[in-house]
């Protein structure tokens, strides 16, 4: 197995990491290799666009009626006057 060291590593980045193992019950250098495993081995998905982003967060919300399109009237900006 390779080994490597990271140098210039903040000391609150360590700290979190010497936290994050003693939470899961593992050594810091098992949380790393877990870390870096877990970095490396997703599988990406596709990215969805913005609009079937949108769709997917709100699919079975009860929201099934369509929008309006409304034409031909002109949109007001809105007045911050007080």
């Amino acid at each position: 197995m390779a080994q490597f060291i990271v140098r210039n590593l903040e000391d609150d980045v360590r700290d979190k990491l010497r936290d994050l193992a003693d939470i899961h019950g593992q050594s810091m250098e098992e949380m790393v290799r877990e870390i870096l495993r877990g970095a490396v081995m997703k599988k990406k998905s596709p990215q969805l666009g913005l609009g079937s982003q949108i769709a997917q967060r709100f699919a079975g919300k009860g929201l099934d009626e369509d929008i309006p399109e409304i034409r031909g009237q002109s949109i007001e900006p809105p007045s911050f006057e007080q």
